[in-house]
């Protein structure tokens, strides 16, 4: 029974930490925020988003790291209790991201 509790604590708290960048889902960004740009602009955006998305992607699993290490060591997810969890960053990023896609569809835009 002892092993059992164990094997459960052990489960929850791995589960509390980081996740990985792309098990994070999109927020929802309304496209028509981007209706104004030009497919000109709509290109910059896409790329500034990527840019971005890259950085808090790379964040985010320093965070997922260091969160393992933390449950390894203390049993504590460390990045995630002190903030180091950019999830909701990047979920707004993909959300962005979304949106600039479906106004370039809807625009006929090229990337």
């Amino acid at each position: 029974m002892k092993n059992i509790l164990l094997a459960v604590a052990a489960a929850l708290t791995v589960a509390a930490c980081a996740q990985k960048p792309d098990a994070i889902a999109p927020a929802y960004v309304t496209p028509t925020i981007y209706d104004s740009f030009s497919c000109k602009q709509l290109g910059e955006e896409h790329k500034r988003l990527n840019q971005a998305y890259m950085q808090a992607a790379g964040q985010q699993n320093q965070a997922r790291k260091n969160d393992i290490a933390g449950v390894i060591l203390i049993g504590l997810p460390v990045s995630s209790l002190s903030g180091g969890n950019v999830a909701p960053q990047i979920a707004n990023l993909k959300g962005q991201q979304d949106a600039v896609r479906t106004t370039m569809i809807k625009k006929n835009c090229s990337k």
